[in-house]
């Protein structure tokens, strides 16, 4: 480093420790030059060969003289590192690449994997079914568990007891959150992995918290494919968190192995699990947040669940659905929850249940695509989309039913 450098570093340290700075301006700009101080010595030490240009700061108080000492460098050429293009953006990944990454386990392209198989960018579709292709033979070796429940039961809480669990175990866990997206901004908060701070930090763990984008069913449209991609990856379960369900959002069920079902005590009475829906689909029910007062209470509801299991149809043939007690908070239940699981999938892969769910549910994901692809296709339609605002107005003033319109729709993008 040069004489010049040393001087104007030691006449920085000299404004900032006597405290001249705040002759000048506020406070929060003498954190500005602690920043700007630190960057300017490593990137003098880095550049000391070189030349550096540098210039004043726009916020440079008014009528500073000599004494003001900080200066910003002009930018650096980093296209080099190969990590970003020119101007700051990701270069795009070939498929090879995108593969690689993940069959080596390479998190940030896992993440960026998973981002390309939701995008909604027909820029991208051709590109993730090619990832996708290459990655099918190495999926299908997890145990795919599915848990969702009525918000505020304590899902996020028990994914992170279970993933912390299962981690000790020797297991590698990927867990896939679904946050409801806003209907007025289409936005979510996706905030699921700050309930799970500690499992956040396994590094055999990854989460992927994911926006359900208006999708009913408690999952995004793209679940499936991204289970694929972790299995890929090497993760051994997976675990599925759905937004906060009522009693008919159960299209999780179609992919996943095991269905679990979170509830609180105090949330309905035993009419309420009689009733058909996401009920009747669960392969146990864990009554959460029992612990201190609240387990009697606990233990009372899982009585009335399991009376109530006792008159539906077995969710999955050969095994019988109860009702378990157990607290994320504090652990209680969760050795027996996993215990249930893993009896769950040693009777269902020696019936041969196991396999045929599998072939049923890749079969369903055919048809799934297919709706999701003729609802694009209708609503990209150039001339539907002329003829929507028109059918729209014919049918607020009256002169047309909304049968007949649906059906005038139907025929233009049939033409």
């Amino acid at each position: 480093m040069n004489l010049g450098t040393n001087i104007l570093l030691f006449e920085i340290a000299i404004k900032i420790s006597n405290g001249l700075v705040q002759n000048y301006f506020h406070i929060q700009t003498k954190g500005r030059i602690l920043f700007t101080f630190v960057c300017y010595f490593r990137d003098m030490k880095k550049h000391s060969t070189k030349k550096i240009e540098s210039y004043k700061p726009d916020w440079t108080p008014e009528n500073a003289g000599d004494e003001f000492a900080v200066r910003i460098l002009k930018g650096q050429d980093s296209s080099s590192s190969g990590s970003r293009a020119v101007g700051g953006k990701r270069k795009d990944l070939s498929v090879s690449q995108y593969v690689k990454g993940v069959l080596g386990f390479d998190r940030n392209i896992l993440a960026r994997t998973i981002t390309l198989i939701e995008s909604n960018n027909p820029a991208h579709y051709k590109t993730a079914q090619e990832v996708l292709k290459h990655l099918i033979p190495f999926s299908g070796k997890s145990l795919r568990i599915g848990i969702t429940g009525v918000p505020g039961a304590g899902k996020s809480t028990l994914i992170e007891s279970l993933g912390m669990y299962l981690i000790k175990l020797g297991h590698k866990i990927a867990v896939l959150t679904v946050d409801p997206s806003s209907t007025v901004t289409k936005g979510s908060i996706l905030g699921d992995k700050t309930r799970m701070e500690n499992l956040a930090k396994e590094k055999n763990c990854f989460i992927r918290p994911s926006p359900s984008g208006g999708n009913l069913g408690g999952v995004t449209r793209k679940s499936r494919e991204t289970i694929t991609i972790c299995e890929a990856a090497g993760f051994d379960i997976i675990l599925i968190e759905t937004v906060g369900v009522g009693q008919s959002e159960v299209s999780v069920r179609s992919m996943v192995d095991f269905f679990l079902l979170v509830l609180i005590a105090g949330a309905g009475d035993e009419l309420q699990g009689i009733k058909r829906g996401i009920m009747e689909l669960t392969d146990a029910i864990l009554i959460n947040k029992a612990d201190g007062d609240n387990e009697k209470k606990a233990n009372i509801a899982k009585s009335d669940y399991n009376n109530a299991l006792h008159y539906l149809q077995p969710a999955t043939a050969g095994w019988r659905s109860q009702a378990f007690t157990g607290s994320a908070l504090t652990g209680k239940g969760i050795t027996e929850l996993w215990n249930v699981i893993k009896k769950f999938e040693d009777n269902v892969k020696q019936s041969g249940v196991f396999e045929q769910r599998r072939k049923d549910q890749s079969i369903e994901w055919v048809f799934r695509m297919i709706e999701n692809t003729l609802h694009e296709e209708f609503y990209n339609d150039e001339k539907v989309q002329q003829a929507i605002p028109i059918l729209i107005d014919e049918i607020v003033n009256g002169k047309i039913t909304p049968t007949l319109a649906a059906d005038k729709l139907l025929g233009i993008f049939k033409e």
